[in-house]
């Protein structure tokens, strides 16, 4: 830790809407503040200094200090040194000192941007670390603009035991993991990515901590909820105006003092009370936004949580329509696949016209999961067909490039890219890359074995892994090699080359034809045209109507057309000969506009 000079002020008001941590007051004082309702004794400590902090009530330690931006501090709570749990930076990892940092101290350059209308959004998500760091990710940025994505969506940068993680094993949610790059260098990629005409979205986990670094439940047992478990262990409390206000204030902060355009809140079903997360969401729309700025919120949500999407929240990561493609175009059924197997044709017709599959009936395991949502625009959905999850949550994290037909792959990512839903997509999906993306953490000793022993014992029970031995061919999540092996590898093949333009094309379509006309658009319906074939129809806010017809069988099937229908896009291109007969081709898409009647179709 540095030496600096530490003198007692009086109290200031503070620049930044945070109540807990270092927060630097407009006079140029610190407030240090801790909630640790069952220490009587809480000391902040800089260097060998040792300074008794004030106790309230309400069990928060607060002391007002003048220190100089980048001073290292610790609590000393009874016989233990903790690192602050809402420390703004910390350079030594999450079992160091935390920092003190100025937020003003980054001048931004792009002050004209305001963001931009949900629905224009064409999401890329990324994981900061596979990409090389902060640095790296905005040197990236022109390439994924020019593939036509709209907004990129960071897989979680909360700092985090080791240097590799995914980062759903975060500690400190206020600290951007060191091993990413500095403060400035985050702020840098936001400020390049609007320059770009880039909006970001943030991955924030605010329903557990990860195993190392979280001291809270030794000085503050309060933030939990012993009575409640998770996968994770005891539940936050967020009953507790001070749990809530912890992690509001971290919203407030990513947005505010980031400039981060949306956040992606993972895992929701898991965060008890829902009034959590309806304060949350409107803390941030009526805290410190200014006028016309746009600031998305999305949705994990198990519980299909329709009424959520109707207040605060933009839209959901729609797991539903996820799985059933996945079906459809692998023919798995294991594991939670199995919901979505004994009539998958049909489920696919219901989650494009209806958004969610499952509004209320009951999943393999008798649980009756989710709301009705026939009536919220496609908007409130996120659509994909792979992402982090998807993808490093299988044995072998294999891309679908290496799983479906690549005519129906083909035909599914059209339908991705240019349904009204908001389209997702995974780093490398641009340019068809088979480069598998593992789970990986960077744990050692016990926990490193419990994680290996237990990633194995999960997929125990899936036909190909029954066999002990089989099974050690899932990579170790610890393995340097797993880890390197996730490192998306871009391609420079004519094939690579060839499906990057084709992807460019889609979303240029999308951007031409669509985006503008979907701030009043509903769903129409989807009707099944045969097995694995469905044709699906919105109308779109001037009044015309979206269709795309898919099939995704080995047999052609009859798709009535007339005169008044334009096509915008078939996969494959020769299959367009078939449409004109009427019949639409195995493994084909088509996008079709219809024209009001009397009205000229877009030229």
């Amino acid at each position: 830790m540095s030496a600096n000079p530490i003198t007692h002020k009086s109290p200031a008001t503070s620049c930044h809407n945070c109540t807990y941590g270092a927060q630097v007051l407009n006079d140029g004082t610190t407030r240090f503040r801790l909630w640790a309702p069952s220490a009587e004794r809480v000391e902040l400590v800089i260097d060998e200094l040792a300074l008794p902090m004030k106790r309230d009530a309400d069990g928060n330690h607060t002391l007002l200090v003048e220190v100089d931006p980048d001073t290292r501090y610790v609590y000393r709570v009874g016989d233990r040194q903790v690192p602050d749990p809402a420390s703004r930076a910390q350079p030594g990892g999450v079992l160091g000192a935390s920092m003190v940092v100025d937020p003003r101290d980054y001048v931004w350059k792009c002050n004209d941007w305001n963001g931009m209308p949900w629905h224009h959004a064409a999401i890329c998500e990324v994981h900061v670390g596979a990409m090389g760091g902060f640095e790296n990710v905005s040197q990236a940025l022109p390439r994924l603009a020019a593939c036509g994505y709209t907004a990129i969506e960071l897989m979680p940068v909360n700092s985090f035991q080791g240097d590799r993680n995914w980062g759903y094993d975060g500690v400190l949610p206020y600290a951007p993991d060191a091993s990413y790059g500095s403060i400035d260098s985050f702020k840098a990629l936001v400020d390049e990515a609007h320059r770009l005409g880039l909006a970001v979205i943030l991955d924030v986990v605010y329903n557990h901590f990860g195993p190392v670094g979280n001291e809270l439940a030794h000085y503050a047992p309060e933030f939990f909820n012993a009575d409640t478990h998770t996968p994770w262990g005891a539940a936050i409390d967020f009953r507790r105006p001070q749990v809530a206000r912890y992690f509001i204030d971290n919203a407030l902060m990513w947005i505010n003092e980031y400039r981060i355009d949306g956040l992606r809140l993972d895992a929701v079903h898991a965060i008890q009370p829902k009034a959590f997360l309806e304060e949350l969401g409107a803390a941030i729309r009526r805290t410190c936004l200014p006028r016309g700025r746009e600031v998305w919120l999305i949705l994990e949500n198990e519980h299909n949580s329709a009424s959520l999407l109707r207040g605060d929240y933009n839209a959901q990561w729609n797991d539903d329509l996820h799985n059933v493609l996945h079906v459809l175009l692998t023919g798995e059924h294991e594991g939670y696949y199995g919901d979505f197997a004994k009539h998958p044709t049909q489920d696919l017709a219901k989650a494009l016209s209806e958004g969610f599959i499952f509004q209320g009936q009951h999943d393999r395991r008798g649980i009756s999961r989710g709301e009705p949502s026939q009536d919220l625009r496609p908007s409130a959905f996120v659509l994909f067909l792979q992402n982090h999850d998807q993808i490093g949550n299988r044995p072998l994290g294999e891309r679908l490039t290496c799983l479906a037909n690549e005519a129906d792959l083909r035909a599914a990512t059209v339908l991705a890219a240019l349904s009204p839903m908001v389209p997702l997509f995974f780093m490398g999906e641009e340019w068809g890359c088979r480069t598998p993306f593992y789970y990986f953490t960077d744990y050692d000793g016990e926990l490193a074995q419990k994680v290996r022993e237990g990633r194995r014992a999960e997929f125990a029970h899936f036909s190909g892994f029954t066999d002990p031995e089989r099974r050690e061919l899932i990579p170790d999540p610890n393995a340097l090699d797993t880890y390197a092996a996730s490192i998306p590898r871009v391609e420079d093949s004519m094939l690579a080359m060839e499906w990057k333009r084709w992807f460019a094309g889609l979303l240029q379509l999308r951007k031409r034809y669509l985006v503008d006309r979907l701030g009043n658009c509903c769903a129409l319906g989807c009707e099944v045209l045969g097995d694995k074939a469905v044709y699906a129809r919105w109308r779109l806010s001037d009044g015309h109507r979206w269709e795309i017809a898919l099939n995704l069988s080995d047999r052609d099937v009859s798709l009535p057309r007339d005169s008044a229908t334009k096509v915008l896009w078939i996969e494959p291109q020769d299959a367009m000969d078939a449409l004109d007969r009427g019949v639409l081709a195995a493994h084909t898409a088509v996008v079709t506009e219809r024209e009001l009647e009397g009205e000229r179709l877009l030229a």
